[in-house]
């Protein structure tokens, strides 16, 4: 099922047998918006054109979404214009909405291909504000964390405290963000997850040197001149619960502060001093600190590993007077879950001219609920509730026998327009896809459709294409 993941055979000569890597491309986006409205394209920063192997999953974290108490109260009761944005643009392309979490003006989330869902298990998010000595929310951490192929992995997107005095501030509320707990019983702490991305407007400056050093040696491109300087950079060096972080180099200007649609640096009356506030960094965990034998395979030898491909700024953007900064990733790991838990599909021809059957079979392990259900999505669909129908797996179960089960769909509850579709199974317990089917046809009803039937299915059609009524499909059947 996992179809997007290129699958690596490794010989290990010394015990002689063969193993494998699954590598995942990872693009993760960080971009302070400056309260402003999406772009009308983000190609290049998505690398959309990238005539590379294509992405499996891309993390976007975003500072400074408009939070006036109007524009929030509008965004918690139908989903914020970036999201609907990232969806609008993602969901044609395969991609779906994984999680998302917001806290005020910082938004992360994640969208991944619909292959990939099955294997993404124990999503959890988790909010820390630090602003306001811990009660308000306009500085602080939102974080995602989940299990890829069995390997635990967290996201975590910050925006701290500003200006090149608090250094020791920002240093203090990463360690408060560090300390935060995920609910739920035997969930790892941050730095517990074998992969931990920490990226956002972390607000780190250039020490010491003077705005027309900085400015001057900017112009130059002599950027090693200045890391030595950057605020992020020395504690790095001395504090060390950052010592096992890692960045690429940085050798892009710095990404703050610009004059809005330009790439000229701060001409108000405060010309602040360019500095590299929009970071990516992560931490691997080691677990292979006690060295294996000679000719021995480690039992602890680590099973993921990480490789940046590329960390660039994106100059052409300037709606905010911060520049994105993205980081491309290659994720190579041994699977330690490599079969979905549900395997389902249709059976036989699907239309609305008559009721319907699916087919599911689980592994013995798997935690069954009365609130599993199994839902019908269009091909491009956006998120988890963004389904045409679905079926409660106990309630519409029609047959069952020691490998497999079946449940039916009503004929009432199928497009009479046809298309291609997709089927997935939800698990309660896990409250994730478990199961997804390979893409099918429902064909076009035979019989006059109503102009009320056709109206509807229309206006459905048409939402999927209009992000401004996306939120609606959120309430559609209330799960």
């Amino acid at each position: 099922m996992f179809l997007e993941l290129v699958a690596c055979p490794h010989f290990n000569f010394s015990i002689g047998f063969v193993w494998f890597l699954f590598v995942s491309r990872l693009h993760l986006v960080t971009w302070n918006v400056g309260t402003a409205s999406p772009p009308p394209d983000v190609t290049s920063l998505l690398q959309l054109n990238s005539l590379g192997p294509t992405t499996d999953m891309y993390v976007i974290g975003l500072q400074e979404v408009n939070s006036k108490i109007t524009k929030f109260l509008s965004d918690l009761a139908f989903d914020d214009p970036w999201s609907i944005f990232f969806m609008t643009v993602l969901s044609p392309l395969g991609y779906v909405k994984l999680s998302s979490v917001r806290m005020q003006g910082l938004l992360l989330l994640i969208f991944v291909k619909h292959a990939h869902l099955p294997f993404i298990r124990g999503i959890h998010t988790h909010y820390t504000r630090t602003g306001l000595f811990g009660y308000w929310g306009n500085k602080g951490g939102v974080s995602v964390r989940l299990s890829l192929f069995g390997h635990t992995i967290c996201f975590m997107n910050c925006h701290l405290p500003a200006h090149i005095e608090n250094t020791e501030q920002r240093l203090d509320d990463f360690e408060k963000i560090l300390e935060m707990q995920f609910e739920g019983d035997g969930i790892p702490s941050p730095l517990d997850h074998e992969l931990l991305f920490w990226f956002g407007d972390l607000n780190f400056r250039i020490a010491d040197y003077g705005i027309h050093f900085v400015r001057e040696t900017i112009k130059n491109k002599r950027f090693s001149l200045l890391w030595e300087k950057d605020q992020l950079n020395m504690a790095k060096k001395k504090e060390e619960f950052l010592k096992e972080f890692k960045e690429g180099p940085l050798q892009f200007k710095p990404t703050y502060k610009f004059d809005l649609y330009s790439d000229v640096y701060d001409t108000s009356e405060k010309k602040r001093k360019p500095a590299w506030t929009d970071r990516i960094l992560w931490k691997l965990k080691n677990l292979s600190e006690v060295a294996s034998k000679e000719g021995e395979f480690p039992e602890e030898e680590n099973q993921i590993s990480v490789t940046l491909n590329n960390y660039i700024s994106h100059m052409s953007y300037g709606i905010s007077d911060h520049k994105p900064v993205t980081g491309t990733f290659k994720l190579e790991m041994k699977p330690l879950v490599s079969e979905p838990l549900v395997v389902l599909s249709p059976e036989g021809e699907w239309s609305a001219e008559h009721d319907v059957l699916i087919r599911y079979s689980a592994v013995p392990e798997f935690p069954s609920s009365a609130w599993d259900w199994i839902g019908l999505f269009p091909v491009t669909f956006r998120h988890v509730k963004d389904y045409v129908t679905y079926a409660w797996v106990q309630d519409d179960e029609i047959s069952s026998c020691s490998d497999s089960k079946e449940v039916y769909m009503s004929a009432s509850e199928i497009p009479k327009m046809g298309g291609e579709f997709l089927l997935c199974y939800y698990s309660n317990n896990l409250h994730s896809i478990v199961g997804i089917s390979e893409p099918f046809q429902i064909q076009c009803s035979q019989t006059p459709i109503e102009d009320d039937v056709l109206e509807e299915e229309c206006s459905w059609l048409q939402k999927h294409d209009n992000p401004k009524s996306d939120g609606d499909s959120e309430n559609r059947k209330g799960i």
